[in-house]
C-alpha cells in the first residue's frame, strides 16, 4: 500500500530542501506532500524546483488562508485519501522529528491503526529544548491523559503515522481545534472509535534553523479545547 508523509510549512526555507532529500533517502518509497500556507520566505518556489528531481514521488499543495496546523494537515489528509493512499503520516519540516524514524512508525503500523512518535513513553526524550518548554509539554500530555482519559504519554506528539481507515472514520470535518488541540482531537477521537494505538519512542529534536511557531493562543486552545472535547462526549455530541 502507498505510503505518504504529510510535511505542513510556513516559512522553511532553511529546511524544506534537506527534509525531502532526507526522506527520500529512506529505504521505504514515501511519497511526501508539501502543504505549504503561502509562505512569503520562498518555501514553496524551493520545492517546486524539486519536484524536477522527484516528479512521481513530490507533491505540493498551497493553500491560501493560513488557519491553522489542523487544517493544513485536513487538507493534506484529504487529498492522500483521494489519491488512495494506505499509510499517510504527519512530520514536522525542520528536523525536530527524525526522518529515520518515519521507518519505525511504519512498522509499528503494521500491528494497529495508529503509531505515535513519543517523547514520554520511555522518560522524556527532547534535546535541546528550553527546561521551561519541556516541562510545559510534559505536563500538557499529563493534563489531557487525566481530562480525557486516553492512555497515551504524548497526547500532543506532531510525528503520527494513521492507517487510511482512521483518516476514513473519525469525521475530519468534525475537528475544529488547531494547533497542539488538533493533536489531541485526533488521537481522542481515534480512541473513542476503538482503534488501536501504539507509542513507538523517538527522541525530539529542537529545531536548529526558522523559528518555532508555539504562541500562548495555540497553549490556551489546547487547555480549553481538552475540557470542551470531555464535554462533548460526555453529551455523545463528539
Amino acid at each position: 500500500m502507498k505510503k505518504l508523509v504529510i510535511i505542513p510549512t510556513y516559512n522553511e526555507k532553511e529546511n524544506i530542501a534537506n527534509i525531502i532529500s532526507t526522506v527520500f533517502s529512506l529505504d521505504q518509497d514515501f511519497d511526501i506532500l508539501i502543504v505549504d500556507d503561502s509562505s512569503p520566505d520562498g518555501t514553496s518556489e524551493i520545492v517546486k524546483n524539486l519536484q524536477n528531481f522527484y516528479p512521481q514521488r513530490l507533491f505540493l499543495n498551497i493553500r491560501k488562508v493560513k488557519d491553522g496546523l489542523g487544517q493544513a494537515y485536513i487538507h493534506g489528509f484529504k487529498w492522500a485519501l483521494n489519491q488512495n493512499y494506505g499509510y499517510i503520516f504527519e512530520m514536522d519540516a525542520d528536523f525536530s522529528h527524525n526522518p529515520k524514524d518515519l521507518n519505525k512508525l511504519y512498522e509499528a503500523c503494521q500491528n494497529a491503526d495508529m503509531a505515535i512518535g513519543s517523547r514520554y513513553s520511555k522518560g522524556v526524550n527532547v534535546v535541546n529544548w528550553p527546561m521551561g518548554r519541556v516541562l510545559l509539554s510534559y505536563f500538557a500530555s499529563r493534563y489531557v491523559r487525566a481530562i480525557l482519559g486516553i492512555p497515551i504519554h504524548d497526547t500532543t506528539a506532531g510525528f503520527v503515522c494513521f492507517k487510511r481507515k482512521v483518516l476514513e472514520e473519525i469525521g475530519l470535518d468534525n475537528i475544529k481545534l488547531k494547533g497542539y488541540g488538533f493533536q489531541i482531537e485526533m488521537k481522542f477521537r481515534a480512541f473513542r472509535k476503538g482503534f488501536k494505538i501504539v507509542e513507538v519512542p523517538i527522541v525530539f529534536t529542537n529545531r536548529e534553523l526558522g523559528e518555532s511557531k508555539m504562541n500562548g493562543g495555540i497553549i490556551h486552545e489546547a487547555v480549553f479545547g481538552v475540557l470542551n472535547l470531555k464535554w462533548k462526549s460526555l453529551l455523545g455530541k463528539l
